[in-house]
């Protein structure tokens, strides 16, 4: 057989992968904070089309790259590795350091340090595993002379992150320390923000409703510690509020549970056991365009200050993996399923035949796989491939051969009985496409 069963647990087949295609017009540039220019650390501004190599985190990125396309988002790509510097003037280095990983490079003066470090001093050369991609989308704003006309600039980043959770609230894939997040920010004028937070919200509503989840809304308000004047926290909760007021979903008042910069709307969904997890998030920021004096030449050719939004759809991809895997029970929608069609040749007359089926299956961009295990009897292979999970099989025997056509059965067995090779590809295609959740039933 040619791919593995389903192991014990579906969320653990999701392993993520990350390369870059050329960058088109901005190719990069360099910053003291990257790591230093005699280092070459380079930021790639637009970098498009990153890809992940699993099946299922591909559909599910698919869907949100089309809507990203849609909304005016541009995919770009920051370092993971950044001077403490860096974190000092965003303040995450006052206000989250204990949950960063600091490092000194091989041949400085002092320790190497895998963890974080709790003074705030630090020697020249220590870099910090970034948890967060803001302060790097702010550079990319600050690095040339900005205009009106470019506004509002959303920037998404689905970048590695770390953070140095406590090893007792780490679980599974709900809470890890080295995540990747379907993150974004959007760089906006003033009368453009309730625009935008109107668009994130829709941008929220339209995924989720894909994946199936009904969500609840909650208002995350200053924090004790946080950064910056009462009166902008003011407006920036209004803005929020009415926001939430008029996109008519039910939604609660967290007081106090803000981001440090902050006010936010936390988006929480329900597994199968009922238990809440935060998924989105849609946060204000004033704070950050004042630290790293971002500006833009307004209409009147005056320079302005945008106002930054921190946004994610699903949050940490895992985390959202995870809940979807224990809702579909290792049962996953086609267009998300690392498994969708095995082709089981009756007798080994048949596997050449069995191999075109397969290749028709990939060439079309379908997960196509074969199981012609010789050792084992046509029902044997059949009920693996049901214990595996396969959304369809495709049976072939010698009539099936002559007739260039496949026997359909479905992971609950349903035989929908024979069909043309090539119109079978076709209407799988168009499942997919359609991201329906029910797949085998309207096959």
């Amino acid at each position: 057989m040619e791919h593995n069963p389903l192991p014990t647990s579906s969320a653990d087949q999701f392993k993520t992968g990350r390369y870059c295609r050329g960058p088109s017009t901005e190719c990069g540039f360099y910053h003291d904070f990257f790591l230093g220019k005699e280092r070459c650390g380079m930021l790639v501004d637009l970098c498009r089309g990153p890809h992940l190599r699993h099946t299922g985190q591909i559909g599910g990125l698919k869907l949100l790259t089309a809507e990203y396309t849609r909304r005016g988002f541009l995919e770009v790509k920051t370092p993971t590795l950044f001077s403490t510097k860096l974190w000092e003037l965003s303040g995450h280095w006052e206000h989250y350091r204990e949950d960063m990983f600091a490092l000194q490079p091989s041949g400085t003066d002092g320790p190497a340090s895998s963890q974080s470090d709790h003074s705030t001093s630090h020697p020249t050369d220590t870099l910090a595993l970034k948890p967060m991609n803001c302060p790097a989308h702010c550079l990319m704003f600050a690095h040339r002379p900005r205009s009106w006309r470019e506004l509002p600039l959303r920037l998404a980043d689905f970048g590695a992150l770390h953070r140095a959770e406590a090893s007792g609230s780490l679980g599974g894939l709900t809470r890890l320390r080295c995540f990747q997040q379907d993150d974004a920010h959007i760089f906006c004028a003033p009368d453009q923000l309730e625009a935008e937070i109107r668009g994130c919200l829709d941008f929220l509503r339209s995924v989720y409703t894909v994946l199936g989840f009904s969500f609840r809304l909650a208002l995350s308000t200053r924090p004790s510690g946080f950064l910056g004047e009462p009166c902008l926290w003011d407006q920036a909760e209004q803005v929020l509020q009415q926001a939430l007021e008029e996109f008519g979903e039910p939604w609660d008042l967290n007081p106090g549970d803000g981001a440090f910069y902050g006010p936010k709307i936390d988006v929480h969904v329900r597994d199968a056991l009922g238990r809440p997890h935060q998924c989105g998030t849609i946060q204000l920021d004033f704070q950050l365009p004042l630290r790293f004096d971002l500006q833009y030449k307004g209409q009147a050719e005056a320079l302005e200050r945008p106002v930054l939004i921190h946004r994610a759809v699903l949050g940490s991809v895992e985390r959202m993996l995870g809940v979807l895997a224990e809702s579909c029970g290792g049962k996953w929608p086609l267009w998300l399923s690392p498994f969708q069609v095995v082709v089981i040749p009756v007798g080994s007359e048949q596997e050449e035949y069995a191999r075109e089926a397969q290749q028709s299956l990939r060439a079309a961009g379908l997960v196509g796989d074969l199981d012609a295990d010789s050792g084992l009897t046509l029902s044997r292979r059949v009920r693996r491939a049901q214990l595996a999970h396969y959304n369809f099989q495709f049976v072939v025997g010698q009539k099936e051969q002559s007739k260039r056509t496949v026997n359909i059965r479905t992971r609950d067995n349903h035989r929908l009985g024979e069909r043309d090779l090539a119109e079978a590809v076709q209407r799988l295609l168009e499942l997919q496409n359609t991201r329906v959740p029910n797949a085998e039933e309207i096959f």
